[in-house]
């Protein structure tokens, strides 16, 4: 089963969720605005898929507030939205807020990342 992984900078931090498929939920966290390495994000979605053993589809969510979000996320990954073997990354739209829980507490509310997953990695 793929591993899909949706990515949303702001300006209060970084929020990741992936899944397996629609259904399991591996991993959530918030994380700091931006990474203190350009190559954190393709080294974690290499991670993830040796960990998984399975390609990672990942989404990164580039909302209206992107250019105003206090990221360089989006310019450090311009080059990486491509295909290598462990991962796809593609650039999406904005994200919608949807009535589903997860049943992970304590980080917040994913539901619209998980969305994200369902409307644009699982395509």
């Amino acid at each position: 089963m793929s591993v899909w992984m949706a990515i949303h900078p702001r300006s209060s931090g970084t929020r990741i969720l992936v899944t397996a498929g629609v259904q399991q939920t591996l991993l959530k966290a918030q994380l700091r605005t931006s990474p203190h390495h350009r190559r954190a994000l393709p080294s974690l979605m290499e991670a993830l898929a040796l960990w998984e053993g399975s390609e990672v589809r990942a989404a990164l969510v580039a909302d209206e507030r992107a250019d105003t979000s206090g990221t360089n996320l989006f310019t450090d990954c311009f080059d990486l939205v491509e295909s290598t073997p462990l991962y796809q990354l593609t650039i999406v739209g904005g994200v919608m807020r949807r009535n589903r829980r997860d049943g992970l507490r304590g980080l917040g509310d994913f539901r619209d990342l998980r969305r994200v997953l369902v409307e644009e990695v699982a395509r």
